[in-house]
């Protein structure tokens, strides 16, 4: 069943007066005070919320002082360890030079004991002929004392049997 624009204006003038007669349109003074107290109480809650995150804020700026102080002696402490490592790189510096030059010197003294090897050689060659000689003076003065040995064996032999055969 549809409407006929008649009923559509007629709803539409009276509309306004049954709302006011049923009170839909203005709430009763019961449920308005309700609706203040919830106010109040929401705006109560409000401000309790806006001194917390106040005292929260507060809190946080103290921790983020704490931790730039903390930051700020650690910044520091690095500050120091980075001139210990620098003083290290110098040192390290000083030693690899003092490595070359003892290197350089090494090498100096490897030549040295090159030569040093070299004149023991010589050396050895010369002990070696001495050596030679000592031996065949060796074997000269072995030949030496047999002969003589022999001789003198010899010799006692010939004058005991002399001593023995002459009368």
């Amino acid at each position: 069943m549809a409407l006929a624009a008649e009923d559509i204006e007629f709803i539409k003038e009276h509309l306004g007066e049954w709302l006011a007669q049923q009170s839909l349109g203005k709430p009763p003074a019961v449920y308005e005070i309700e609706l203040r107290e919830r106010m109040v109480r929401v705006e109560e809650e409000l401000k309790h919320q806006r001194e917390l995150i106040k005292t929260i804020l507060v809190e946080m700026d103290k921790r983020f002082e704490a931790m730039d102080k903390r930051f700020d002696s650690v910044e520091k402490r690095f500050e120091a360890i980075d001139k210990r490592f620098d003083s290290v790189d110098k040192r390290l510096d000083s030693l690899d030079k003092r490595l070359d030059s003892l290197d350089k010197r090494l090498d100096l003294a490897d030549k040295r004991l090159d030569s040093v090897d070299k004149r023991f050689e010589a050396m050895e060659k010369r002990f070696e002929a001495f050596d030679k000689r000592f031996e065949e003076l060796t074997r000269r003065i072995d030949r030496f004392m047999f002969w003589s040995f022999g001789l003198t064996v010899s010799v006692g032999a010939l004058i005991i049997a002399a001593v023995k055969l002459w009368p």
